[in-house]
């Protein structure tokens, strides 16, 4: 492990990489049964959804392991969040122009994300994403890691709900549960599934704070613990209101569906069908999967490598280039095997605040991803009150960032206040890195700063204006 990941020389230990994988791990557990759910409209159990299921986990852990071996970074990769619902309507929409089933015209959205990932990898030999990187001022990447913060903090006490209302709408922890003047007004908003909802509350907040508790004791592998008695708070929790939540393990299916995969998307590329759309429209889907993922990527990998500390003082992280190609690799995996783009997750932040700082911490977590074709079903069992305890805790730590931000310079306080809104509120890194820049640059030009604009920096945010302004 020492001569692989060089643990010793970046100031951490075996036993704490591997702990970080776990934590990582756990908090972006939900991607693999929520992937397919997305993809296939929730149609559980279908061959397409067995296929997608597949093509998450081997996307994942081969994204994750070339980012562990080639960049040696603790970042971890899967089918990004946001992408993933954005494909499903790209493919709902090519299935209602074509005339085609939405399992043929799954394999015509594939041939966008192989197109994607094939454009990536050249970029990134030429250097062409580094520069990218570059190009983006110091005074908005200032600003990226607190925004993610903002951002994993709505995820875990908004967006990240697993619970569902009688009514069918979906339950969000600030949005449901404490919007209403008093309790006794939401137990009747909330109807037949206040008790599953308040257990989901108080989870969330016990697990929070045993995650502190073990913090303050510097206890290794917090989070991953925190997690766990959350777990285990949730489960007796539901064997107390009537509910087993291992009932599913009985009937669960343990065998990985390999035959669904290579049947349904494995390489299974219909061109023809992406251009009926129209050839503008077909390479306009390619430039925006391109854009939303390159700033994503890019967001997850400053942000998160600066509160790591793997940044330089002109905010550069070393090995950005191979962290850029697992990127690429793994969308383009994921293209050939059957799923959306896959980028690097903000959940890495999680391993990162365990103490990760080596490709050991994803090489772990890339097991876990190829461990769950055999144990998805237990790896399911995660509940989402867990997650949500580690997605509030690191998100706190994260705003941190802000105390970097020189707040008399409007030209760093207008771009990092527009991405702490735009992130949580987008749920897209990418979106809030646009508005950022084109904030900077606008601001810039106006407070006399115009020397420290890079014309690259000017492309990015003409870029940004024709994706949020331009009509076609």
């Amino acid at each position: 492990m020492e001569k692989l990941f060089k643990v010793k020389e970046n100031g951490s230990t075996v036993k704490t990489e591997i702990l970080a994988g776990f934590s990582t791990f756990m908090t972006m557990a939900y991607i693999i049964a929520l992937n397919p759910n997305l993809l296939t409209n929730f149609n559980t159990g279908s061959p397409l959804w067995n296929a997608v299921f597949m093509a998450t986990v081997i996307s994942s852990a081969i994204g994750t392991f070339v980012m562990a071996f080639a960049a040696n970074k603790p970042f971890v990769m899967a089918p990004g969040m946001g992408l993933n619902s954005f494909f499903a309507v790209v493919v709902a929409n090519i299935a209602a122009i074509t005339g085609l089933s939405y399992e043929a015209s799954f394999n015509a959205g594939l041939s966008i994300i192989l197109v994607e990932g094939i454009f990536f990898i050249v970029l990134t030999f030429l250097k062409v994403r580094e520069k990218i990187v570059e190009a983006i001022p110091l005074g908005v990447r200032i600003g990226i890691s607190p925004a993610i913060g903002m951002m994993l903090l709505n995820i875990g006490l908004g967006s990240n709900a697993g619970v569902y209302s009688e009514t069918g709408g979906p339950f969000y922890m600030l949005g449901t549960f404490f919007t209403n003047l008093t309790p006794s007004i939401t137990k009747e908003a909330m109807g037949s599934g206040w008790n599953t909802m308040l257990l989901y509350v108080v989870t969330t907040f016990i697990g929070l704070f045993l995650i502190v508790a073990l913090n303050h004791k510097k206890v290794k592998g917090s989070v991953l613990f925190g997690m766990l008695g959350a777990s285990i708070v949730y489960w007796m929790g539901c064997f107390m209101l009537g509910n087993n939540p291992f009932e599913a393990l009985a009937t669960a299916s343990w065998a990985p569906p390999f035959a669904d995969m290579f049947e349904m998307t494995f390489f299974k590329f219909d061109f023809a069908s992406m251009f009926e759309i129209g050839w503008l429209s077909a390479v306009m889907l390619i430039v925006t999967f391109c854009m939303i993922d390159m700033f994503d990527t890019v967001g997850t990998l400053v942000g998160t490598a600066s509160r790591a500390g793997m940044v330089d003082e002109k905010g550069n992280m070393p090995n950005l280039r191979e962290a850029l190609f697992a990127d690429a690799v793994g969308t383009t995996v994921g293209a050939l095997t059957g799923t959306s783009t896959v980028t690097t997750f903000v959940e890495s932040a999680a391993g990162v605040e365990e103490g990760g700082r080596t490709g050991l911490t994803a090489f772990t977590a890339g097991v876990c991803f190829l461990a769950c074709m055999f144990l998805s079903p237990i790896a399911a069992l995660i509940p989402a009150p867990a997650t949500s305890a580690a997605l509030i805790y690191v998100g706190v730590l994260m705003i941190g960032g802000l105390k970097n931000v020189n707040f008399d310079d409007v030209s760093q306080v207008l771009p990092t206040a527009l991405m702490l809104i735009a992130m949580p509120i987008t749920g897209s890194i990418g979106h809030g890195i646009g508005l950022a820049i084109i904030a900077y640059t606008v601001t810039a030009l106006l407070t006399g700063k115009k020397s420290e604009i890079s014309g690259l920096t000017y492309v990015l945010a003409l870029m940004f204006i024709c994706k949020f302004f331009l009509v076609v």
